[in-house]
């Protein structure tokens, strides 16, 4: 059996190639900056989801080991990030306060050396979006639990053709029910409706009595939860509120987590959509979102799907809403494989549309390989 080599001839070695991969990092940056410059005299966005999913295809193809390609991917996300502030700082609005789900995708999907605008709802970051105000905008659309996300969905049937999907995430939820008391004091839960809905097996189990109290987000109901106890503890009364959220919620305003990863469901997982004023290229392994009404009129939904598998493009996902323009009304949101500029893709939507009241591609963007 070979014996390992003296630490020290190995923390030497690790500095050398430290020193060679600094200076890599920084020949590589150097090039950004000219990428930046081309990118600001053509017009070009500094942040291209088709260029993006293919510098990281690329960087895990090439990937050896022993280092994972999720580590290989997280390296190069936020190297992009950096890359970012070169070229051009870029702002990111999300559904705050700071701690939210929104608040952590954010950070995994663009890094950290980007700038973060906290918003006070959904709706607000697609009017940041559309202002300007922002370069993109992160939201919530999808729960492999929950189902879809219902401000996320009504946003997009009123701002439908101001904004569009640029790119897609995908995040491992893990709630935890944080508190300032003990856990067999809590009388109180605070979190968003769909956090609720998460972990309505956990809560009626462990928590039958307790009033739930929905929130804007889970990182506001946190923000409650702790005003509640710190006013309860001044008057000299027992705490008795809580909230589920993340447990960078729960360390940013003072909380204890109580129980980790309450939901029902192991694999929970919540897509989130980014939102641009930009389209996306195509890269062949692409998705395209589109909101369609159709008439009212028996098998008028079956006759919108049929032009789909006629053109031979797959739906991957369907949801509903009511249209809010007149009662009994319902607006359809679906996703289907393919990118707009493809033959079929084009094709479907041309069709469909001789069939439907309204319909708008909200965007085509690259599909989510993974979590992020």
């Amino acid at each position: 059996m070979d014996h390992p080599r003296p630490l020290e001839d190995l923390r030497r070695l690790i500095d050398d190639a430290d020193e060679r991969l600094v200076a890599l990092l920084n020949e590589r940056a150097n090039l950004v900056v000219e990428v930046g410059k081309r990118k600001q005299h053509d017009g070009t966005p500094i942040y291209a989801p088709d260029r993006e999913r293919m510098v990281l295809d690329k960087a895990k193809a090439r990937n050896k080991g022993p280092l994972s390609d999720t580590t290989i991917e997280a390296i190069y996300r936020q190297m992009m990030s950096g890359s970012f502030a070169l070229e051009r700082p870029l702002r990111i609005g999300y559904l705050g306060p700071a701690g939210s789900y929104s608040h952590l995708a954010a950070r995994a999907h663009f890094g950290a050396s980007v700038e973060f605008a906290s918003v006070t709802s959904i709706g607000a970051v697609f009017d940041e979006v559309i202002k300007g105000h922002v370069d993109y905008g992160l939201a919530p659309i999808e729960n492999s639990t929950a189902g879809g996300i219902v401000e996320t969905l009504d946003a997009f049937i009123e701002h439908a053709g101001e904004v569009s999907i640029y790119a897609e995430a995908q995040v491992a939820v893990r709630h935890a029910l944080m508190a300032g008391c003990p856990a067999e004091d809590v009388t109180r839960i605070h979190s968003k409706p769909e956090v609720f809905a998460q972990c309505q097996n956990w809560l009626s189990a462990r928590y039958p009595k307790a009033e739930l109290i929905p929130a804007a987000s889970s990182s506001r109901a946190a923000i409650t939860a702790a005003e509640e106890t710190e006013k309860a503890r001044g008057i000299g009364a027992r705490p008795g509120s809580a909230a589920i959220g993340t447990t960078l919620a729960a360390e940013l305003y003072g909380l204890n987590v109580l129980i980790e990863s309450i939901q029902d469901q192991p694999n929970n997982i919540t897509r989130f959509v980014i939102l641009s004023r930009e389209k996306t290229g195509r890269t062949g392994q692409d998705k395209t979102s589109m909101l369609f009404e159709t008439s009212d009129e028996p098998g008028a939904l079956a006759d919108v799907l049929a032009v789909f598998r006629a053109h031979g493009v797959n739906l991957t996902h369907i949801e509903k809403r009511p249209s809010g323009r007149e009662n009994w009304t319902y607006m359809f949101f679906i996703d289907a494989a393919g990118h707009v500029q493809d033959e079929a893709v084009v094709g479907a939507v041309e069709d469909a549309k001789t069939k439907c009241r309204r319909l708008t591609v909200l965007g085509s963007y690259p599909r989510a390989k993974g979590l992020l």
